[in-house]
């Protein structure tokens, strides 16, 4: 077998999309669980930390090893997203920052990565259904979020419940097509759970 390897060849890398994407979901999960009142406060830091954060954006950092720039970019920016989060609520809590400035924080937070999320919603399409179905509820959420964080009390607490509803839509769209991509990547790349095709693609548009 020795004799068969070339000096120098870098071995295969795993596809990191499913571990980004679990890490994504269940932590979306856990803090929509929150936003909606089922789940306890801060229940959903830990995984921010270790897992939506460190796991996902080791993800990005290897899907830039494979040279996709899609899941690289998604991954890492996601990764340090719940990274951010989890870091302001803790630093909140240990009285750094004031209490009654977390909703306009949050506000403009998920305002910023509202704009990101739309142009990856985009290309998304460029993809498959169930990634583009990802990017599509989460631009919901992130939406009905900032805007319910900018309102305040009343209407605006109504709109976070709203965006926690959505929030848990999200991760079950995640959590699928993570596992889509687990069973396929064990089946060879063979699709075994359907995942749609793309919605947009370049077909047609090269003519002299």
């Amino acid at each position: 077998m020795a004799q068969e390897m070339r000096a120098g060849a870098v071995p295969a890398v795993a596809d990191p999309a499913p571990l980004g994407l679990a890490g994504f979901a269940l932590t979306t999960l856990l803090l929509s669980a929150h936003n909606v009142g089922w789940a306890p406060d801060l229940i959903w830091v830990g995984t921010a930390l270790f897992y939506g954060g460190l796991a996902q954006f080791m993800a990005g950092m290897w899907s830039f090893r494979r040279g996709n720039v899609f899941t690289a970019t998604a991954f890492s920016t996601y990764g340090a997203f719940w990274l951010s989060l989890a870091t302001y609520v803790l630093l909140v809590v240990l009285g750094k920052f004031p209490a009654k400035e977390v909703p306009n924080a949050l506000g403009w937070f998920l305002l910023a990565f509202a704009i990101f999320n739309t142009y990856m919603m985009f290309w998304a399409a460029r993809i498959n259904l169930a990634v583009f179905g990802v990017f599509l509820t989460l631009e919901l959420t992130e939406i009905l979020l900032f805007i319910g964080f900018f309102s305040g009390s009343g209407a605006g607490e109504g709109l976070v419940l709203v965006g926690g509803l959505v929030g848990i839509l999200t991760a079950a769209v995640a959590f699928y097509t993570s596992a889509a991509d687990v069973v396929s990547g064990m089946a060879g790349g063979r699709a075994v759970l359907p995942v749609g095709n793309a919605l947009w693609t370049d077909r047609g548009r090269r003519r002299a």
